[in-house]
């Protein structure tokens, strides 16, 4: 039986076994190759996407898990790449190697929706199952700060 998952605005029937993680169905299928496979544990936070809103581990979570759902990938946080998230990230040169950025992004984008001014400790909770291994934390957190203000204006 199909059954069907908006990913990131667009309505799409799944007809493929349902234990396939999402990040398969997402990179493998759907092209959308900007959510990252790191660990395949759940454990590096590279694969980070909203399910309806909530920040979940796309290389763990059983594509059944997300029928009739929303996801929302890094491809669909802003069309434009206008996101004040994308761009505090942009201005504070947030990224190094930049593999982990997706999932982190994701991770924040969720912060800000659940917290819209967060402490630095709310960000190191929300944050601290998302590793980079270049160790760019406090340009991450400086560019979550910009983004909480550019969202309160």
């Amino acid at each position: 039986m199909a059954n069907t998952i908006t990913v990131n605005g667009q309505s799409h029937t799944v007809d493929i076994e349902e234990d396939m993680p999402l990040l398969w169905y997402l990179r493998d299928i759907l092209q959308l190759t900007g959510t990252k496979y790191g660990c395949g544990a759940g454990l590096c936070g590279a694969c980070t996407v909203h399910l309806d809103g909530r920040a979940i581990r796309a290389c763990t979570t059983p594509v059944e898990m997300a029928f009739g759902k929303a996801v929302t990938t890094i491809e669909g946080l802003s069309e434009q790449g206008d996101h004040p998230l994308q761009k505090s990230w942009r201005q504070l040169s947030v990224p190094q190697c930049g593999y982990c950025q997706p999932g982190q992004l994701m991770s924040a984008a969720a912060l800000l929706a659940s917290k819209p001014s967060p402490s630095d400790q709310d960000i190191d909770s929300a944050m601290s199952a998302n590793i980079c291994r270049c160790g760019t934390y406090p340009r991450i957190r400086a560019a979550i700060h910009q983004a909480a203000e550019e969202q309160g204006e």
